[in-house]
């Protein structure tokens, strides 16, 4: 008889390997993970057949945490700046209370180990997010430029704000909002 999967350990070995994937990179084993979920080993491989298959799990967690947050109130008729800016400052909001998410979603979105149904899985959900940054690309100061220019810009400019705002916390407001001023003009 198959042994019954508790939602509670599944996320807890997903709470884990984001520990330990911030603190480690990729290459942490599954044996820390295991361990710092507070189960075997053996357990993990009970929730995930192999490392692949709970890094691909944890990228469509992350990605859909990071679009929940940003799809919430979505001003889908909103002019294109407005819905720019609720992408620019819902995903800074969402990367600066969660850090290690943050970054262990960067090193699954650049790495190869992340396959290409679940990119598209992650791309089902980005539906007004990718239908906004499309639109994006195709401003007058982006013509002739690779699709995904956009989001790639504005993936950098949010690095540099969220870097300042480590720096500076008081400011986080402030800095977020020119941060977004700089990304507007930029694309004008």
């Amino acid at each position: 008889m198959a042994r019954v999967k508790s939602p509670e350990k599944r996320a807890a070995i997903l709470r884990a390997a984001v520990r330990e994937l911030a603190n480690s990179g990729l290459g942490a084993p599954t044996a820390k993970i295991a361990a710092r979920a507070g189960v075997a080993a053996g357990t993990l491989f009970t929730y995930f057949p192999n490392k692949q298959a709970l890094l691909n799990e944890l990228y469509l967690e992350l990605k859909g945490e990071a679009y929940a947050r940003v799809n919430a109130k979505f001003p889908g008729k909103g002019s294109l700046e407005r819905r720019a800016r609720h992408i620019w400052s819902s995903y800074l909001e969402w990367a600066i209370e969660f850090p290690e998410k943050r970054k262990v979603s960067v090193q699954l979105n650049v790495s190869d180990v992340i396959t290409h149904d679940t990119r598209e899985k992650t791309a089902a959900a980005g539906g007004a997010v990718r239908q906004t940054l499309s639109e994006l690309d195709r401003r007058a100061a982006l013509r002739g430029l690779p699709a995904g220019f956009a989001s790639a810009t504005m993936s950098a400019l949010q690095e540099a704000a969220m870097e300042f705002v480590g720096r500076e916390p008081r400011r986080r407001k402030h800095l977020m909002a020119r941060g977004f001023q700089a990304f507007w003009r930029a694309l004008r």
